[in-house]
């Protein structure tokens, strides 16, 4: 890592009266800072040596082998050096050049005698010290001999062997093997990084990188279980564009590309990149485990853990007061991470669980044991029974509501539900959770579609301040799978893979794509990884933890017998579920149109019709515009067509709405007249 905080670049002159933001290094380096940081650090040099020692142990044997099957090449290799020497051989093609020119006689005459003299000296005595050590080793050699045990021949026999065998050195056929297998990774410094900015083929970026090399906010430096670079780019070149390119700025820092992790630091500036490489790629460490899996309650109230980021720091999530959007494409995921979240809910014996999986999958099934309102699958009756349900959650919200203003300033300072009054069970503000997978089915349901929406919409936009909390997720993020009088209103986002940018804007919120917080960086092989926003102060990528189904039903039958033991096992899971058949059906769209329009004016512009069904039913019309009361009258085939009124002596033209229409459509609808 590099201490400088620049590469290449040209230094200028300070503008007076500019401003210089100092941001204050820690103390301690990040390893230190935290337990779980130093244990790791700890836990990875321990491992390291007890794997190095292990390897070679074992092999041992077969490393002396070896070793002392190539001692015969090494002794011929050390007769051959030891006779190099002796013989002055270095010397040689001097006197064979000298040779060549004796004959001239003069100068190189008088050399070639002159050199042959030396070497001839040279060789004498070298081969009298030759003698002396070798009979120097002979006699001493025999009176070892005569004076060791023979054991202690052997021994040097084992020792001497491999050494003579180690001399050997043979590159091609090393006596040790090494314990891993090295790939070519070069040092995450300036260069590297430059080098990688650079074929990201930005052309502001390598023009920038050109005249003023790379700017680096601070040294590099360690952050968890990876490597850390705060970068400024180039003027004109946001953090996005290159957040956008991170498979190939991992190909450039030649790394894979789930241990590169781009992100912007908007809050510094736009051409921010924060830049974090690990050590070791997440997708091949173990599964992330659940604290919660074993043992532990949750409060809504508090923080509960979900997984971990990229540098394998804790992430929790706060629920209470805050609705929550998940989208991705079809098996990165989502339902995992729903029901993670779900599970924690459900730990929380105070909580009121209301699950739905339009998929008509497995995944939630095990919530069945805890949850009020249940339903798997997506036949008409489910959607009815949504829409039943849903109403009578609206209806909840204006009861807590009701109850929220009769208490006194004393008992509830802020106008909203807290973990006190929660704990009054006389009042009935406990939390309510409602879960829905796939919603897409549900608001594009032609019959309770328009219902269900309006309903939640009014759900996501009060019911957080009274305890009521909606999670909606959906494969496929638009306009018509999540309206956006919903999208706009929820305060926690999760975004696993997406793909373009409306998508990652209709999860993330507007303007996130653009300031760089993208799901659409994340590659397929990142499963149950994404962006969650709303939940601190700054976007965080999560890797959710992984619960498969058998641990999933052991987690619900904990919290089950939890709540039966505090007396909170209702609804379906106490089997005192009321089903769709059980009550009246919920209202829809076509019923309150029937109600609302007279035979004496058959045909109604669409702003007087919205005016009378606000005053029919208010919780489920306020805030409508003709526009929405024509696309859900047409998800029932009752199109709006243009209605002439004369007033002040002139006709004027608006769409509007014919009651024949509604009578055909809910004629149609139950099936009157059919044989």
């Amino acid at each position: 890592a590099s201490a400088g905080t620049t590469a290449g670049a040209k230094s200028a002159p300070a503008s007076p009266g500019v401003g210089v933001e100092v941001t204050r290094r820690e103390v301690l380096p990040s390893w230190a800072r935290g337990r779980e940081a130093f244990t790791g650090m700890v836990r990875e040099r321990v491992s390291r040596a007890w794997r190095w020692s292990a390897f070679h142990a074992l092999r041992f044997p077969w490393y002396w082998l070896r070793a002392s099957l190539a001692s015969p090449w090494a002794m011929g290799r050390v007769i051959r050096w030891t006779f190099d020497v002796v013989t002055d051989a270095k010397g040689r093609q001097v006197r064979y050049g000298l040779a060549t020119v004796q004959s001239l006689g003069g100068v190189e005459g008088t050399a070639f005698h002159r050199v042959t003299g030396q070497h001839t000296e040279t060789i004498r005595a070298r081969l009298i010290a030759l003698g002396v050590v070798l009979g120097a080793l002979v006699g001493s050699g025999v009176w070892v001999w005569t004076l060791t045990p023979g054991w202690v021949w052997w021994v040097v026999l084992v020792v001497v062997l491999p050494l003579l065998g180690l001399a050997r050195r043979d590159p091609e056929h090393p006596v040790v093997t090494s314990s891993v297998v090295k790939n070519t990774v070069p040092a995450f410094d300036t260069t590297l990084i430059a080098s990688a900015l650079d074929a990201l083929g930005i052309a502001a970026l390598s023009r920038g990188l050109k005249t003023d090399g790379l700017q680096l906010a601070g040294p590099i430096h360690r952050d968890g279980p990876g490597w850390r670079a705060d970068v400024d780019l180039p003027g004109g070149v946001p953090a996005g564009e290159v957040i956008e390119r991170r498979e190939k700025l991992a190909a450039g820092l030649r790394r894979p590309l789930v241990s590169v992790w781009p992100s912007a630091d908007a809050d510094i500036h736009e051409a921010r990149l924060v830049l974090w490489v690990g050590d070791k790629p997440p997708n091949r460490s173990k599964p992330i485990a659940w604290p919660l899996a074993k043992t532990g309650r949750v409060d809504l109230f508090k923080a509960f853990p979900v997984g971990v980021d990229q540098r394998g720091k804790p992430v929790t999530l706060v629920l209470m007061f805050a609705s929550m959007l998940i989208g991705a494409i079809p098996r990165m995921g989502k339902t995992f991470a729903l029901r993670v979240i779900l599970l924690a809910v459900a730990l929380d014996v105070r909580t009121e669980l209301h699950v739905y999986d339009l998929k008509g999958g497995a995944d939630l099934r095990p919530l069945g044991q805890v949850a009020h309102r249940f339903r798997i699958g997506d036949e008409d009756e489910d959607i009815a029974y949504l829409a039943a349900d849903t109403g009578e959650l609206t209806e909840e919200m204006s009861r807590r509501y009701k109850v929220i203003r009769s208490l006194s300033e004393r008992e509830c300072p802020e106008g909203k539900v807290t973990p006190e009054l929660a704990a009054r069970t006389s009042l009935g503000l406990h939390p309510i959770v409602i879960g829905i997978d796939e919603c897409q089915f549900a608001f594009e349901h032609p019959e309770h579609g328009a219902q269900i929406e309006a309903n939640l919409t009014d759900l996501v936009k009060r019911g957080p301040a009274v305890g009521i909390i909606a999670i909606l997720a959906t494969q496929r993020p638009d306009a018509r799978s999540i309206p956006t009088s919903i999208s706009d209103n929820a305060v926690l986002r999760l975004a696993l893979k997406l793909m373009g940018h409306t998508a990652n804007n209709m999860v993330l919120g507007s303007g996130s794509y653009k300031d760089g917080i993208r799901a659409t960086m994340f590659a397929r092989s990142e499963k149950g990884t994404g962006y969650l926003v709303g939940e601190g102060d700054d976007p965080q990528i999560v890797r959710f933890a992984y619960i498969d189904g058998p641990t999933a039903s052991t987690i619900a039958n904990r919290a089950r017998a939890a709540r039966q033991s505090a007396g909170t096992l209702s609804g379906y899971a106490a089997d005192l579920d009321a089903t769709a058949e059980d009550t009246d059906p919920a209202p829809t769209l076509l019923d309150d149109l029937a109600e609302v329009m007279t035979p004496d004016a058959p045909r109604v512009w669409s702003e007087d019709l919205l005016a009378r069904l606000v005053t029919h039913r208010p919780e489920a019309y306020t805030g409508w515009t003709p526009t929405d009361l024509g696309n859900a009258a047409g998800a029932y085939g009752v199109k709006t067509a243009q209605i002439g009124k004369r007033e002040s002596g002139r006709v004027i033209n608006r769409r509007g709405i014919d009651r024949t229409d509604v009578h055909t459509a809910i004629t149609q609808r139950d099936g009157i007249g059919k044989g």
